[in-house]
C-alpha cells in the first residue's frame, strides 16, 4: 500500500495525504445505486422496534411501556420541549438519526432522500414508541444532526471497504465499516455484500483526498471565578479532513468536502466527549482564481458540540455546555499559494441556527440544566505554515448567539412542576458563547509533531427573570500529534 507525503493547505495547516486520490469505478457506481425503498423502510422500522424492545424488556424503562392509549395521547397533545440531558438530546439523538439516514443511504438513496427517511424514523419514534409526549427538539435534532453524522460516517466507512479483498483482511474491513456505520454494515450483511467477492473495490467514492491526524497528551482546565478552579487530565484529539475545500467540483455533491474535529477527555470530572465539530459542504462556487490566490463561496452544514462539567470539588459550577445539531450557512474559503518561506489560508462562516442548547445557571428540571434556543453563529480562522511542513500556526474564533423565547412564567411554583408537562425552552434569555483557539505544531520526525493548543471559552447570558452570568474558562494542552 503506497502512501503519499504531499502537503496541501486545508482545515488543518499541515496536511499529509493518506493515499493518492483515485476516482470510483463506474461498475461500483452502477452496482450500489439501485434504490430499495422497502428494504430501507424495513430497516428503519426494525431499528425502532429493536431499540424499544431493549428499553422495554431489558432496561424496563418507564417511558417504553406503550399502548393504544399512550399513542392516542401523543397525537392529542402534540410536540413539547423535553427535559433530557444535553448529551442525549444534542448527540445521542443525532447519532440515532444517523442510523436512520444510513439505512436509506446504503440502499441506494442520495443525501437528501436519505434525510426523508431520518425524518420518518424520528417521527415514528416520537409518536409511537414512548409514553412521553413527542419532543419538538428531538424531531429537529435527530434527522438534521443525523444527516451530518450519517453522511460523514457513510463516506468514512466507504474508505475502509474493499469488495475484492479476501480472508482476514476482508473480515477486518467489514467489521470496521460495521463499527463506523452500523446500518450500512447491516445492509451489507442482509444483501450478502459483506462476503461477496467482486472484481472491483466497491467504493462509491474511490479513494478520496483525505487526511487524518491523532493527538494525545495532557489537558489542564481552569475556571476563572471568585476562586480559581483547576483540573488536569488526559485528552485525545481526532481530526479528519475529507476532500479539498479549495477545489470546486463541476458537479458538487453534499459532503464532497467535510472536516471533523473531536476531543475525548480522560479526566474523572469531565464528560468523555468534550468536543465535536463537523462542517460539510453542500454547494460551492469559485469567485476568484487569479495568480497565486483563490477564493470560493459555499453553503455548509454545521454540527457543533462542546461539553464540560465541574472541574474539581473546589467549585460546584459547570463552565460551559453548547450543542448545535441544526445549523446551516454561507462560507468563504481563501487560499494564498506557496510563497517560498510560508503559505497561508483563511476561512469565514456565517450560519443560522435552527436549534441549539446552552448551559443555564437557573433552569434545572429533571435531567436538563440548559436552555434550548435558536440564533446564529460566526466562525473564522487562519493558518500559516513555514517551510512546507516544519512549523504551523493556527488561530480560530467561533461566536454563537442564542435566543430562548419560549420560557416559563415569572411566578412559577417549582415545587409543583411536572417535568413531563412543563413544555418550556428554559429561561427566557439571550446567551453568547465564544471559543478562541490557538494551535502550534512543530515537526519532530517524519509524521510526528509536537503540539501546543490553547482554548478560551467565554459564556455570557442575560436572563429575563434572573441576574446575568458570565463565565470564563481556559484550557491548555501539550500533545504529540501523528499525521497518517
Amino acid at each position: 500500500m503506497a502512501f503519499a507525503c504531499q502537503v496541501a493547505m486545508s482545515q488543518r495547516p499541515i496536511r499529509l495525504q493518506v493515499r493518492p486520490h483515485e476516482l470510483p469505478d463506474s461498475a461500483d457506481l452502477v452496482y450500489y445505486s439501485k434504490n430499495k425503498p422497502w428494504q430501507a423502510a424495513a430497516e428503519v422500522v426494525g431499528l425502532n422496534l429493536s431499540v424499544w424492545a431493549f428499553d422495554r424488556y431489558i432496561q424496563k424503562a418507564e417511558f417504553a411501556y406503550i399502548n393504544g392509549h399512550t399513542i392516542k395521547e401523543n397525537f392529542k397533545r402534540g410536540f413539547v420541549w423535553d427535559n433530557d440531558q444535553m448529551g442525549t438530546n444534542m448527540f445521542l439523538h443525532p447519532y440515532h438519526g444517523n442510523l436512520y439516514y444510513n439505512a436509506a443511504r446504503s440502499n441506494g438513496f442520495n443525501f437528501w432522500q436519505s434525510g426523508i427517511y431520518a425524518i420518518a424514523g424520528s417521527a415514528m419514534w416520537e409518536m409511537f414508541m414512548e409514553n412521553e409526549y413527542p419532543s419538538l427538539n428531538d424531531i429537529i435534532a435527530t434527522p438534521i444532526g443525523g444527516m451530518a453524522l450519517g453522511e460523514m460516517t457513510y463516506r468514512a466507512s466507504d474508505i475502509v471497504l474493499k469488495d475484492n479483498a479476501y480472508g482476514w483482511e476482508r473480515f477486518g474491513r467489514e467489521a470496521a465499516a460495521l463499527l463506523i456505520a452500523p446500518t450500512r454494515g447491516l445492509t451489507r450483511i442482509i444483501n450478502g455484500d459483506a462476503w461477496r467477492h467482486r472484481s472491483t473495490s466497491g467504493r462509491q467514492f474511490g479513494i478520496p483526498n483525505v487526511a487524518i491526524e491523532f493527538s494525545m497528551g495532557m489537558r489542564s482546565m481552569e475556571l476563572e471565578d471568585e476562586i480559581f478552579d483547576e483540573g488536569t487530565g488526559g485528552a485525545i484529539q481526532f481530526n479528519i479532513e475529507y476532500g479539498d475545500r479549495f477545489v470546486v467540483e463541476s458537479s458538487p455533491k453534499p459532503f464532497d468536502y467535510f472536516s471533523v474535529n473531536a476531543e475525548l477527555n480522560f479526566q474523572e470530572s469531565q464528560p468523555a466527549l468534550g468536543q465535536l465539530n463537523i462542517i460539510g459542504r453542500l454547494l460551492s462556487k469559485e469567485i476568484l482564481d487569479k495568480n497565486s490566490t483563490s477564493l470560493s463561496i459555499g453553503l455548509y452544514q454545521h454540527f457543533d458540540y462542546y461539553d464540560s462539567d465541574t472541574i474539581s470539588d473546589i467549585s460546584s459550577k459547570t463552565p460551559y455546555k453548547l450543542g448545535v445539531p441544526a445549523s446551516i450557512g454561507a462560507g468563504l474559503m481563501f487560499r494564498d499559494m506557496p510563497r517560498g518561506f510560508f503559505t497561508m489560508d483563511a476561512y469565514l462562516h456565517a450560519n443560522g441556527i435552527g436549534l441549539g442548547a446552552i448551559l443555564s445557571d437557573y433552569y434545572n428540571v429533571a435531567q436538563r440544566n440548559y436552555n434550548l434556543a435558536a440564533g446564529f453563529s460566526l466562525k473564522g480562522g487562519a493558518n500559516i505554515v513555514f517551510k512546507r511542513d516544519l512549523l504551523s500556526l493556527a488561530a480560530s474564533y467561533e461566536y454563537y448567539r442564542l435566543f430562548t423565547w419560549d420560557g416559563y412564567q415569572a411566578n412559577i411554583d417549582w415545587n409543583s412542576i411536572d417535568p413531563r408537562t412543563l413544555d418550556a425552552q428554559g429561561d427566557r434569555s439571550v446567551a453568547s458563547f465564544g471559543v478562541f483557539s490557538a494551535r502550534a505544531s512543530v515537526k519532530l520526525w517524519h509524521r510526528l509533531y509536537a503540539t501546543a493548543h490553547f482554548s478560551h471559552y467565554l459564556r455570557s447570558t442575560h436572563y429575563h427573570y434572573h441576574p446575568g452570568v458570565h463565565s470564563s474558562t481556559c484550557a491548555f494542552r501539550i500533545m504529540l500529534t501523528y499525521k497518517l
